[in-house]
C-alpha cells in the first residue's frame, strides 16, 4: 500500500472528516465570541466602571524610544481573552450537557414491547393453515 493510498485511507475516515469540521466550525464560533465579548460585553462593562476600555489597559513597563515599541504588559486584552474563554467554554458546556441529557433520555426510553404470545386460537389457526399447505403440496 503506497503513502497517498494510506494517507488518503487515513483522510477520509470519519472521525477525521468530523474532527475538521468541528475545528473549522469552533474557529468561526471563537470570532463570533470574541466579537461578542469585545464588541458587546465589554463597552458596557467599562462604561459602568467609569469608561474604562479594556482593550487599552497595560502597565508600561519601558517607553517607547525612537523606532523602538514601548514594552507594556497588555493586562486588560488578558482580561478580555478570559472573559471570551468563559463564554466559549461556558457555550460549550451547555451543548455538551444537552447532548448528555439527550442521550440518557434516548438509553431510559422504554424498549418496543415484546409482541404478545399467541392466543390459543391464533395457534390452532396456525395448524390449520400449515394441515392445509401441506395437502396442498402433496395432492
Amino acid at each position: 500500500m503506497g503513502v497517498f493510498s494510506e494517507f488518503k485511507a487515513f483522510a477520509v475516515k470519519g472521525n477525521v472528516v468530523d474532527m475538521a469540521v468541528g475545528i473549522i466550525i469552533g474557529a468561526a464560533f471563537g470570532k463570533i465570541v470574541s466579537s461578542f465579548v469585545g464588541d458587546l460585553v465589554m463597552p458596557p462593562l467599562g462604561l459602568l466602571i467609569g469608561g474604562v476600555d479594556f482593550s487599552d489597559l497595560a502597565i508600561v513597563l519601558k517607553a517607547a524610544e525612537g523606532d523602538a515599541p514601548a514594552v507594556t504588559l497588555a493586562y486588560g486584552k488578558f482580561i478580555q481573552t478570559l472573559i471570551d474563554f468563559t463564554i466559549v467554554a461556558f457555550a460549550i458546556f451547555m451543548a455538551v450537557k444537552l447532548i448528555n441529557r439527550l442521550k440518557r433520555e434516548e438509553a431510559q426510553a422504554p424498549a418496543p414491547a415484546a409482541p404478545p404470545a399467541p392466543t390459543r386460537e391464533e395457534e390452532l389457526l396456525g395448524e390449520i393453515r400449515d394441515l392445509l399447505k401441506a395437502r396442498q403440496d402433496q395432492g
